[in-house]
């Protein structure tokens, strides 16, 4: 007798499983009832078989990742003292942010070097990120300096284009081997509404943007935001990280690639809020199974209470529980062999290949962001989506289904929640982050008493 469980069963092909359907549907169209299609036109089938998946792209990606705390920077003591407080209970890795130049031995003060730091700057000083180069030799650090992604979101450069771009270029080539200097702030076209497809394309020709600079070493830092649809999710950063070794590869340049992850803002809600809780422990997962070498939670009420201990402790503590009590931490390639993933992971890779394709045969990223192309085909989409919300194709549990209509948050609010614009003169169109939500709960705020 055989140990082999599966030996007393005939396989069944593909064919055979797809008549069996055929019958079971009486006469209706397979196409019809069994075909979905996703908003890049990624059809989604009943069943996946081997018969049709035997040479299609694997992540040889250990899932290794480390758990991050985002701390703001505005008094640097008690920024150090919030990184001290989240790497004690948890945090083996800080994303600071800034806005301002900062006291960095303040900021660092009894930090050990075994913590991962990330920093986000939003100014270009070259004699302050010097500085912060030379203070943070001892650690992992990624200083995340984009000039691209600056343009995008803010319309302007930080001084000029070639200004920017001197800085950037004479601070790489000093940055020290144990950093990564560039960054790729893809998370901004997730939140402005791009699709999975156009989130991989423009982040390879914003990427790409910086190898033409002749570098012969791009090790490169992406931050991705992750979206609630949960396999497309794990596919996307999979995607990404095959295609771009087939760039770099083709182009003969070095380049060490660490994926941050980080959930979207897009879906979510202001009303029944620990709802956003369950959302960002999916996407959490997510970007884990997608190989993302950093996960960056972010609290359940962030988008409308400032921080505060309880926001972050849930937060971290989402990840530590994947890690630890899930035993993500001892998962090696998880999804390989799912014919499904690796189906959606060639699909987004092919559809986001042809899409940059057409982005550099067209002047490259910088100028379809002049022309104001990239921008019309976030706006697009972003357009497709709210509608499918407002027609309630997309489900927000608590806003445009399962109200709770004794939910009341008016006197809650402690930051603005809502898409802001801020009216200046800008060389190209920002790229706006937007909440699918907000209309509606705009209209709730009104109508509470």
């Amino acid at each position: 007798m055989s140990d082999n469980l599966f030996d007393g069963f005939p396989e069944v092909s593909e064919k055979q499983w797809k008549q069996k359907l055929q019958y079971e549907l009486n006469g209706a169209s397979y196409s019809d009832i069994m075909l979905t299609h996703s908003s890049d036109d990624i059809i989604v089938k009943p069943f996946y078989h081997l018969d049709s998946y035997k040479q299609i792209p694997h992540s040889n990606k250990e899932i290794i990742y480390n758990i991050c705390q985002a701390v703001f920077i505005d008094q640097s003591n008690i920024a150090n003292k919030i990184a001290l407080t989240a790497i004690t209970n948890g945090a083996d890795s800080i994303l600071f942010k800034a806005s301002k130049p900062f006291d960095i031995n303040a900021v660092l003060k009894n930090i050990k070097n075994d913590i991962q730091l990330h920093f986000e700057l939003q100014f270009l000083s070259e004699n302050f990120i010097s500085d912060l180069q030379q203070q943070t030799r001892n650690y992992r650090t990624f200083l995340n300096i984009d000039i691209i992604g600056n343009l995008c979101k803010n319309g302007n450069w930080y001084h000029s284009l070639q200004k920017d771009i001197n800085i950037f270029t004479r601070l790489h080539v000093s940055s020290s081997p144990s950093a990564t200097f560039s960054g790729v702030h893809a998370a901004l076209y997730q939140n402005a509404g791009a699709t999975i497809v156009q989130q991989v394309a423009f982040a390879l020709a914003h990427a790409n943007e910086y190898l033409n600079f002749n570098s012969d070493v791009l090790n490169l830092n992406v931050q991705f935001s992750i979206g609630s649809n949960y396999f497309f999710e794990i596919a996307k950063l999979r995607a990404f990280r095959y295609l771009w070794k087939l760039i770099t590869d083709d182009a003969k340049v070095k380049s060490d690639l660490h994926i941050i992850a980080t959930p979207s803002n897009r879906n979510k809600t202001l009303y029944d809020f620990n709802t956003n809780l369950v959302r960002t422990t999916s996407e959490c997962m997510s970007a884990i199974a997608g190989g993302a070498d950093t996960i960056c939670n972010i609290s359940h009420d962030s988008i409308f209470r400032k921080r505060n201990e309880t926001g972050e402790r849930l937060a971290r503590n989402q990840n530590l529980i994947l890690k630890y009590e899930s035993n993500f931490n001892t998962s090696n390639q998880a999804v390989n062999g799912s014919y499904y993933i690796e189906a959606l992971t060639k699909e987004i890779s092919t559809k986001s290949l042809e899409l940059f394709k057409d982005i550099e045969k067209n002047g490259g990223f910088l100028a379809q962001l002049t022309q104001g192309t990239i921008q019309k085909r976030i706006r697009d989409a972003a357009q497709k989506e709210q509608q499918l919300f407002d027609l309630k194709k997309i489900t927000l549990t608590g806003i445009n289904k399962h109200q709770n209509s004794n939910d009341v948050i008016k006197g809650k609010i402690e930051i603005y929640p809502f898409m802001k614009t801020d009216p200046r003169k800008t060389l190209i169109q920002p790229i706006i982050p937007k909440r699918l939500a907000e209309k509606l709960e705009q209209q709730r705020l009104k109508n509470e008493t």
